[in-house]
């Protein structure tokens, strides 16, 4: 079979990183894959690159893939990057392409759903309103308000110790630009994004955060971003506590929605009892693969 791979770039480079594309075609023109390559911008993790493959199903087993493959891999080691991760659903035969050419399995995920339709809200109400003695719970939509900004980017370091297992994932740095430009790229999707904080009562410093979001038109499913507290202030209940806040918002705000999908490392043993005690239920496992350059 022959077919042409032409190489491509994203024009417009986002707040932490840029990518770059290729796209896989026969002597008609017409498209048999693609493969995108998102390089990492920010400290900490400018030796990361991330890899997204697809191959037709009716044009796979004829070498498009492993084509794709190989410009990705050529043109990560000349943006001198160190590691290239790609996602693959445990079992599918994207999992089983990375793990044949070199990949190395780094990490397991477990995919959940919560169906509001299932929900128990007085429960929901309840655990919210449990009182959780020296914090309170604060909320916004879109940007983060400039009187918590500089506190709620500090909380970012509660995902410095997330479980990675084997990945060579770096540190994210945050400060305010960068939660204030994430905000930013949420809207310019057209989404909605819901952030509920824990916070200190004694010095009103954001202590823990879980984001949602949300379809711009509000139906569909929502998307949990991330679910964190600091350390000093783990094992009293907030990431439970903020998550439920975020169950609720759901409920109320957006009535059409039909669903709540996070996911989780399954050596996240704490954060996979919170979905359970949620109502969450596992939908499928993915795995992350990492390829060593």
């Amino acid at each position: 079979m022959r077919f042409h791979i032409t190489p491509l770039a994203d024009p417009e480079p986002a707040a932490s990183s840029r990518r770059l594309a290729w796209l896989a075609s026969g002597d008609d023109g017409v498209p048999l894959g693609s493969a995108f390559l998102r390089l990492f911008t920010k400290e900490g993790q400018d030796h990361l690159a991330e890899l997204q493959l697809a191959v037709h199903g009716a044009e796979r087993r004829q070498g498009v893939g492993s084509r794709l493959l190989r410009a990705v891999v050529d043109a990560a080691k000349a943006e001198r990057r160190r590691s290239v991760i790609a996602q693959a659903v445990q079992g599918s035969p994207a999992d089983l392409f990375l793990a044949a050419r070199g990949f190395r399995q780094v990490l397991a995920l477990t995919y959940a759903r919560l169906p509001l339709a299932d929900v128990d809200r007085a429960a929901i109400d309840a655990l919210v309103e449990l009182p959780h003695p020296g914090y309170r719970l604060t909320e916004w939509e879109g940007t983060v308000p400039d009187a918590l900004a500089r506190s709620f980017a500090d909380s970012r370091r509660a995902m410095d110790d997330m479980p990675m297992e084997g990945t060579d994932f770096g540190r994210v740095v945050w400060d305010v630009e960068r939660v204030v430009a994430a905000a930013e790229a949420v809207a310019r999707r057209g989404e909605l994004l819901h952030t509920v904080a824990a916070v200190d009562a004694k010095d009103g410093s954001v202590v823990g955060f879980s984001e949602l979001v949300v379809p711009g038109d509000g139906s569909g499913d929502g998307q949990h971003y991330g679910t964190a507290v600091l350390p000093e202030h783990r094992g009293k209940g907030l990431a439970r506590w903020m998550k439920a806040a975020a169950v609720r918002h759901a409920l109320e705000r957006h009535p059409r929605l039909s669903g709540l999908c996070t996911d989780t490392a399954e050596s996240n043993k704490p954060m996979l009892a919170v979905n359970d005690s949620l109502g969450y239920l596992s939908t499928h496992k993915s795995v992350e693969y990492q390829l060593d350059l």
